[in-house]
């Protein structure tokens, strides 16, 4: 069995890094902006200045929640020289060599993915990602990088959050096709950090009016990324432990192993495909069983040919969809039905003695 890890989710102590300290490096001699008369920040990492996008906005947060560049200045400048001077450098000077924490993907020939199955190119935010995602998690889980919760996470959190980020920054449709898109969107987070450019009609352009947009952006971005983080953390991690365990057990419940009872309900599908392509199971899993926790009765419910598919893999038998209550109950011949939907995906019944009949019976229709 898996650990789950439950320790609270600390935002507060993140929170407190996300007010980046700025070095205004658009004239040759450097002027450093600290916010504190005492103490220098020990590490310096640098962006380019001028229109920002999510990843290097993102980038830049996540890599100063890091023990080597934890709470580090923010450059943001083009000129070459000063970007050889600071300790790191995101998505400007045409080098990738994380040797001397070089993070661009600009430059001709660069092809860096995440690996683990993924082959989206990375933008900034994916190479900080990439190399420092762990570093991150772990702080957060308090556990060693090599923990096993780690690694879960650390590929949830790229699936479901950073590669659209990297895709969208390098211009990747999301479906091989030449179609235009039937609608557009405007909502996800590249577009909203984006939108925190300063506008063209602003007659102040000033380097310093354009740090503070970027000190909100960073901010955006990161707090979705700690969002992310926190809810895999909370909730995805204990339910994949539910999911794992239940399907250890499936023999237990029906012979075939072709059935699944939750002993508490959780979001199950995506772990359930996850785990079946992990742990090569055959025959399929054709139905979950769980309680609805409102009406206490149980549900069978058909599993899907796909996440995003509609179309179960065996739905529950034509004869009984749309029946009901006693109509249903005399049809498949087990007492306590509840309903079956119009499409067959899922259906019901009073107890789970019957839920777990009705599930038996549809596999041999």
């Amino acid at each position: 069995m898996w650990a789950v890890t439950t320790k609270p989710f600390l935002k507060s102590h993140f929170l407190k890094h996300t007010l980046p300290l700025f070095v205004m490096a658009n004239q040759p001699s450097l002027s450093f902006s600290s916010g504190s008369p005492v103490h220098a920040p020990l590490k310096r990492v640098g962006t380019h200045n001028g229109s920002f996008h999510c990843d290097e906005a993102l980038g830049c947060f996540m890599i100063r929640l890091t023990h080597k560049f934890n709470n580090a200045e923010i450059v943001r400048t083009r000129d070459p020289l000063v970007l050889e001077a600071l300790d790191a450098v995101l998505d400007v000077g045409g080098v990738y060599d994380p040797a001397r924490d070089r993070y661009d993907h600009h430059q001709k020939g660069f092809e860096e993915v995440f690996g683990h199955g993924f082959s989206t190119k990375l933008s900034s935010a994916g190479l900080v990602y990439k190399h420092f995602g762990k570093e991150i998690i772990a702080r957060e889980l308090k556990v060693d990088e090599e923990h096993q919760d780690v690694r879960y996470i650390y590929l949830a959190v790229y699936k479901s959050f950073m590669e659209a980020i990297d895709a969208i920054d390098n211009g990747i449709n999301r479906y091989d096709t030449d179609q235009p898109p039937k609608y557009v969107n405007n909502t996800h987070l590249s577009s909203r950090v984006g939108r925190l450019n300063l506008d063209w009609t602003d007659p102040d352009q000033l380097a310093e009016k354009e740090n503070e947009a970027f000190q909100r952006a960073m901010a955006l971005a990161g707090s979705e990324f700690l969002d992310s983080v926190r809810f895999h953390v909370k909730s995805w991690l204990p339910a994949r432990s539910i999911v794992m365990e239940t399907v250890a057990a499936r023999h237990t419940v029906d012979p075939s192993g072709e059935i699944l009872v939750l002993t508490k309900f959780c979001p199950w599908k995506l772990h359930l495909f996850e785990l079946e392509g992990e742990l090569k199971i055959d025959p399929p899993i054709k139905y979950v069983l769980y309680q609805d926790e409102r009406s206490k009765q149980w549900r069978v419910q058909a599993v899907a040919v796909s996440p995003d598919s509609f179309e179960s893999r065996k739905a529950l038998p034509s004869q009984w969809r749309g029946l009901r209550d006693e109509e249903l109950s005399k049809e498949v011949g087990i007492p306590g039905c509840v309903f079956v939907h119009m499409s067959g995906f899922i259906g019901g019944n009073q107890n789970f003695d019957g839920a777990l009949a009705m599930a038996r019976a549809a596999l041999k229709m």
